[in-house]
């Protein structure tokens, strides 16, 4: 089934323009349903588990705007590197070439790292225990099972020994910090 999935998305991704303009938005938009869905679960989980509200108004507006403000702005700035490579972050229509700058220099999943901050961020505003400590956590390994199982084999597929040597110099989520800074001696 993993090698199927693979094989579609690589059709997709390696098709024509046609078929990568029709199912961006499809997959894009499945995508954002999910997310709100699991929002939504987990409000419901609160209330159905008598969960208490997760710190006082207004510490979770200033919690939260941080987590907010560096999830959004992760999201815009890389999909503006994939839009200027012509591509988009939907596995259906992704840049033709490696993206490999701005904060893919550092981690090699920058727009992941965005979509988990946000869900932080919503789940202070929202003051959800169920959110920050269920939900995001599942949310992000699923994330993660989804990025090993399904779109690094493609990505390997695609772009071959170029992926495979970026993948080997940068880290999925946490920066290295240590060899950043000894860049820039």
């Amino acid at each position: 089934m993993r090698d199927k999935i693979i094989f579609i998305l690589n059709k997709a991704a390696t098709g024509s323009k046609k078929v990568r303009i029709l199912l961006t938005p499809i997959g894009g938009g499945a995508f954002i349903i999910f997310t709100l869905l699991l929002i939504l679960i987990s409000l419901l989980m609160d209330d159905v588990l008598s969960f208490p509200r997760l710190l006082l108004k207004p510490t979770n507006l200033l919690i939260s705007i941080p987590f907010l403000t560096l999830g959004i702005f992760l999201i815009i700035w890389s999909s503006l590197l994939f839009a200027k490579a012509k591509g988009t972050p939907v596995p259906f229509s992704p840049p033709i070439k490696l993206v490999n700058s701005g904060p893919y220099v550092y981690i090699r999943n920058p727009i992941v790292l965005g979509y988990i901050l946000i869900f932080l961020g919503i789940g202070f505003l929202l003051r959800s225990i169920s959110l920050v400590i269920i939900i995001t956590p599942l949310f992000f390994l699923l994330l993660i099972l989804e990025i090993k199982l399904i779109e690094e084999p493609e990505l390997e597929k695609r772009l071959g020994k170029e992926y495979l040597d970026y993948k080997k110099r940068v880290p999925m989520f946490i920066p290295r910090l240590n060899e950043r800074t000894e860049k820039l001696k």
